[in-house]
């Protein structure tokens, strides 16, 4: 299962955040439950990862979680693939999951970019979240974007015909940078003409409250796998 990304290009940074005992705990004990374990090439099926053959949406980059668990919540017969790098974040997601009785939701802490692209077969999943990824504004930088050319092909190509990809920035060049890109993406459509409404079901997080707070708008893109 091979792609064309360059998997030596970054699309994150770790950050050093100081984690909470709570998330330590999570880390500790929880993991079993709610952790994935990645092994490179090895191809993760779902409906094993799961437990059951219910559609699959995946989430690159949840942060804190705070949204993924708030629709992981009101979507129960859908199960919800969190993939994140930064640990604190995982540990948190898990301390809100355990304690709220979310049972659909599981987390890879790893590169998502590898993992889409060894180890998810094509058509796995029936929705794409990416929701505020970095935006690298320099343009020396462009080329570690989420969405970018090549990259988003892989992405494209893990979606189930009909499945969505929907992605939201707060940083207008991303915008149009990520509508372009996308527009080219082979089996890709877009939902609307331009950026998408806001979509109601999404919560807002604390980023996305202070984004607006500074005057930072929001912008959307949904598009489907055709």
């Amino acid at each position: 299962m091979s792609d064309t990304s360059d998997r030596s290009i970054r699309t994150y940074v770790l950050r050093a955040g100081r984690m909470t005992d709570a998330q330590k705990r999570a880390i500790a004990e929880l993991w079993p439950r709610y952790g994935v374990a990645y092994e490179a090439g090895a191809e993760l099926d779902m409906a094993k990862v799961f437990g059951n053959d219910k559609p699959t949406v995946a989430e690159i980059g949840f942060g804190m979680g705070q949204a993924t668990w708030q629709i992981a919540k009101a979507n129960p017969g859908i199960n919800y693939l969190g993939l994140e790098v930064h640990t604190p974040g995982v540990g948190h997601l898990m301390t809100e999951i355990d304690s709220r009785n979310i049972p659909n939701v599981r987390i890879i802490r790893h590169d998502a970019i590898e993992v889409f692209e060894l180890s998810i077969k094509p058509g796995s999943f029936s929705g794409l979240h990416i929701f505020y990824p970095d935006p690298w504004p320099k343009k020396r930088h462009h080329k570690r974007r989420l969405i970018r050319d090549g990259l988003s092909e892989i992405l494209s190509s893990r979606l189930a015909i009909g499945g969505y990809l929907y992605f939201v920035t707060d940083i207008e060049d991303y915008a149009l940078w990520s509508l372009d890109v996308l527009s080219r993406t082979r089996g890709l459509r877009n939902r609307y003409d331009g950026f998408s409404p806001r979509q109601e079901w999404r919560p807002e997080t604390k980023f996305e409250a202070r984004a607006l707070k500074d005057g930072r708008g929001a912008w959307e893109l949904l598009f489907e796998r055709i």
